[in-house]
């Protein structure tokens, strides 16, 4: 009975000194792993912290299986194996979208701010976790992608005036002179959308093609991220209504 009560004792004792030692570990170990991680600016570092943490909790659970226990580690961990393996095909989608995430934020591939188009979705990325990547479009609208998504399709990164890019379609009467439309439209989009327009960037005013109506005509604005590109299409048509170099200005004189 003594015996018996002993080797209790010292099972609890061995179990309560590996805890104590696992738990200043982890302790340990997560404040070096956020210090480093928050150095190199890898988004959501707790998800590597935590992983580091299952990990000193891992091995210590193996080495109280035999001693407190009574279970072989090596068969523990074979079961373990076997059943990661069945559970792991029926969550493949999930598996690749964590594996997914953690190669997103250790090559930082993509970081919240980028400017990204992908599977025909474009907009910044506001968060990369261990799930999902989420993008907010030019619209507002918040678009979560699965991380396994973004490793298997080419991800496009644009720059902020490409971004940016904001086109304006006009026709212009074909007898117009068009240096003078130019001049107009680079003139009018500087005075009506000076607070938005990207410094070193001009308005590119490109005469496209020759129709019945008159000459097409793209006007091209780059205007700083995060404003409302039709709004600032809104201030140039506004600002160039009733030009009397407009297709349709004459074509409303004509009626007339």
């Amino acid at each position: 009975m003594d015996f018996l009560g002993s080797e209790i004792v010292w099972k609890c004792a061995f179990l309560a000194v590996v805890a104590v030692a696992a738990a200043l570990a982890a302790r340990l170990l997560s404040r070096m792993l956020r210090r480093m991680l928050d150095a190199s600016r890898v988004p959501s570092a707790s998800i590597f912290v935590n992983l580091a943490k299952g990990v000193v909790w891992a091995f210590a659970l193996l080495a109280v299986l035999q001693p407190v226990f009574g279970v072989q580690p090596t068969a523990f961990v074979t079961a373990l194996g076997v059943s990661s393996v069945v559970i792991s095909f029926g969550l493949q989608d999930t598996v690749s979208n964590v594996v997914g995430g953690l190669n997103l934020m250790v090559s930082k591939a993509v970081v919240p701010d980028d400017v990204v188009s992908v599977n025909g979705v474009s907009g910044v990325v506001t968060d990369v976790n261990w799930r999902a990547t989420v993008v907010r479009t030019r619209g507002g609208t918040t678009v979560v992608i699965p991380n396994s998504v973004l490793n298997k399709n080419a991800v496009t990164k644009l720059v902020p005036w490409d971004a940016s890019d904001c086109a304006v379609k006009l026709v212009v009467c074909a007898d117009a002179d068009l240096a003078e439309v130019e001049r107009t439209i680079h003139s009018k989009a500087h005075k009506a959308l000076r607070d938005v327009l990207v410094p070193g960037h001009t308005v590119e005013v490109y005469f496209t093609e020759l129709t019945s109506m008159g000459i097409r005509c793209t006007v091209h604005l780059h205007v700083k991220g995060g404003v409302g590109l039709d709004a600032q299409r809104d201030k140039l048509v506004r600002a160039l209504a009733g030009s009397s170099w407009l297709a349709s200005a004459t074509l409303a004189l004509e009626e007339e």
